[in-house]
């Protein structure tokens, strides 16, 4: 029998090449050994087609479920970090969390150069077992110029181990019997995928310590190069495993961590098929057909925000959405143990800080998270009930609620209805639906009352709940009226990439958010933007009015500021040291200038001169560090509130060098810069890891 390849020979290999050796034994003197397969899938990208290597450990995967002899039974086998499953009879790749063409899937052992763009296509799975033969006979009994036709009735010629080439046919015959002209241009036909020099990624860490859900802003694309938000996450993801390489080296050596899994969540496709688009083609104007198109598809997604019949529409589509995504993943990874996380992009991070700021913290992790978790005790509870009851001057009604077994979780989640059912009269009942909705709107409420006699406070939104603790309650944020819908977890990080969150709520009437405000279920919020970014605004300052100060400065990923910055920074400090040491030399001629000669004078001057000298000495070491270090050395000082925990919250982005030159170039650039920002991805990192106790290789100049 023909010799094995390794590990990588499976069943099949063999018992395709057991049958030329009837016709002539190979002799493995004549150095014959079985291709090595590898498994690829065909990507259709703008009608064309694309043959993209598996990695090394999904490949192996699919031959070893190729050769368990399980051909009959349709095997499902995930890749791509699960995000994919190949159905091995079908050849084919089905996509898990979105909706996405399936793809052919393709054992490949032989190739040939296409003529388009010079890329080695595999050929198919059945003539590829012909040619194999046809090169093992050829290898075994020395004899080549053998002649293959391909099903296409193309011509393949095996002259040498190392010239094999695939002749394309100019011409055919026709009806006048005419003979077909000479071979066309021949192309390269290549065996074993190890002389394509095809790009075979590594695979990914099956270990998936977190996950975090990326929601898109307006418009079906979300970059400069009109890519969907599958692909544009794809790239977050593939930057995210590159940055755990060069900067989580110990952690992964160790064990210690895998990797972050990203997935993307659509909700414009939901929106758009609603039927609107087809109102609003009637009413388009038949001018600028190509801009009235981009504006129906992109930029109304905002107005349709807006809009509380479409607000609801994308709440909904949003958190459904992410609840089904996070059912499915645990369902494929039932060992998972990690947290979650959400990012938005643009419009989709005020669509998730509208749902936060809605989502409904248990009632014992609001009052009663100081004093304790959980308690199970029934007595307990009711007992608080009978503290509230009391406090609301209502504790005759205290057997009713003890009759009805009900503590502080259950009188949360009374209704109306509950309350009547329960004998209690409208008096009282006013009273602790009040009661209920202050405490559950307290968390909704980002302000403080509006005391300035100047302006007029915005108008509360009219219903039995309306009570007077907190003025801006819902409408108070300005949030269109809709039911936000709740997330079955609970995020540990919010992350808003290019985020209008600031201007939204300038614009919806909110003035100030409360420093004591924190999102109702999670506790971290970070503000990532482009200097550039003209979609882009600031946190901090509505928490911190009074206080002018610059955003948190992003770190380079390789440790160091970019140059130009440095540069920059470099040519502002030596203009201040000139400046100072120049107005020090003139304060001090000036003083000697306009000084009497006298003695006393004389030595009053001399001391003021050196007094003079010091000071222009010590001024521009003291001014000349303010410009540089105004990020670094006031951050750990400001108090920017809870929102954040306490730490940071704006953090901008170091611009490139080549953007420096012109700001406006550069600005619909630098909003959608995110997706491929090393930066951007390992401030991600770095904070989802660091709740988990795991921290950088070395940590960057600069990082909180």
């Amino acid at each position: 029998p023909p010799p094995r390849c390794g590990s990588i020979m499976s069943a099949p290999e063999q018992q395709q090449a057991q049958p030329p050796p009837e016709a002539g034994e190979p002799d493995p003197a004549h150095g014959y050994e079985p291709v090595a397969p590898h498994w690829f899938y065909c990507k259709v990208t703008d009608g064309r087609e694309r043959w993209v290597p598996f990695s090394a450990q999904d490949s192996e995967r699919l031959e070893e479920a190729q050769g368990s002899g399980r051909d009959k039974e349709d095997l499902v086998v995930p890749t791509s970090g699960g995000r994919y499953d190949v159905h091995l009879k079908k050849r084919q790749r089905v996509a898990v969390y979105w909706e996405e063409e399936v793809s052919e899937v393709r054992r490949c052992t032989w190739f040939y150069k296409g003529d388009k763009d010079n890329k080695y296509i595999p050929y198919s799975e059945t003539f590829s077992e012909e040619l194999e033969e046809a090169y093992m006979i050829a290898v075994t009994l020395d004899e080549w110029k053998k002649k293959l036709e391909s099903p296409s009735r193309e011509i393949i010629i095996l002259h040498n181990p190392k010239l094999m080439v695939h002749y394309h046919p100019v011409a055919t015959s026709d009806d006048w019997g005419s003979t077909p002209t000479e071979q066309g241009r021949p192309r390269t036909v290549k065996r074993g995928v190890e002389n394509i020099a095809a790009e075979i990624p590594n695979g990914e860490p099956l270990q998936i310590d977190h996950l975090v859900f990326v929601v898109h802003g307006i418009g079906p694309a979300c970059d400069i190069r009109f890519r969907s938000i599958v692909q544009c996450v794809n790239d977050f993801r593939s930057v995210s495993l590159s940055m755990l390489q060069a900067h989580f080296k110990k952690a992964q050596e160790q064990q210690q961590i895998g990797r972050v899994e990203f997935l993307p969540v659509n909700w414009h496709s939901s929106l758009h098929s609603t039927g609107v688009d087809v109102d609003l083609e009637r009413i388009t104007l038949p001018s600028i057909n190509r801009l009235r198109h981009f504006i129906n598809d992109t930029i109304l997604d905002v107005f349709f925000y807006n809009s509380s019949t479409y607000c609801q529409t994308i709440v909904d589509t949003v958190a459904s959405e992410m609840n089904r995504l996070y059912q499915l993943f645990l369902q494929r990874n039932p060992l998972f143990k990690g947290g979650v996380s959400i990012a938005g992009h643009s419009l989709g991070s005020l669509i998730l800080f509208d749902l936060l700021t809605n989502q409904k913290a248990a009632p014992e992790e609001d009052e009663h998270s100081e004093e304790g978790s959980r308690t199970t005790s029934s007595n307990r509870g009711i007992e608080e009930v009978k503290e509230i009851l009391k406090k609301l001057q209502l504790s005759e009604y205290c057997d009713v609620f003890e009759k009805e077994k009900m503590d502080r979780q259950a009188l949360f989640l009374c209704t109306e209805k509950n309350l009547k059912e329960m004998g209690i009269p409208l008096g009282p009942r006013m009273k602790i639906l009040h009661y209920i909705s202050s405490k559950t709107e307290m968390q909704v409420c980002l302000l403080h009352s509006l005391y300035s006699s100047t302006s007029h406070p915005v108008a509360p939104r009219q219903g039995p709940h309306n009570g007077g603790n907190c003025q801006y309650r819902d409408v108070g944020l300005g949030q269109v009226s809709a039911n936000y819908p709740q997330l079955n977890y609970k995020p540990t990080i919010f992350f808003a990439f290019g985020s209008p969150i600031g201007m939204f709520l300038t614009v919806r009437g909110v003035k100030r958010i409360n420093p004591n405000y924190s999102l109702p279920t999670c506790k971290g919020f970070f503000n990532i933007f482009h200097p550039f970014d003209p979609v882009a605004y600031r946190i901090e300052p509505m928490i911190v009015p009074d206080l002018e100060f610059e955003p948190m400065l992003l770190p380079h990923h390789k440790g160091r500021k970019r140059m130009h910055l440095e540069l920059k920074e470099g040519l502002t400090r030596m203009s201040v040291d000139l400046k100072n040491n120049l107005l020090g030399s003139l304060r001090v001629a000036w003083q000697s200038f306009t000084r009497a000669p006298l003695p006393a004078v004389e030595g009053a001057s001399t001391e003021a001169e050196g007094e003079a000298e010091a000071g222009a000495e010590k001024q521009p070491e003291t001014k000349a560090e303010e410009p540089p270090a105004a990020v670094k050395e006031e951050a750990p000082l400001i108090n920017v509130g809870r929102l954040n925990g306490g730490n940071r919250i704006d953090y901008v982005l170091q611009e490139k060098p080549i953007e420096s030159f012109n700001e406006y170039l550069f600005a619909l650039q630098g909003h959608l810069c995110y997706w491929e920002s090393e930066d951007t991805v390992l401030l991600v990192l770095k904070e989802i890891y660091q709740t988990q106790g795991i921290t950088l290789d070395q940590p960057l100049p600069g990082s909180q």
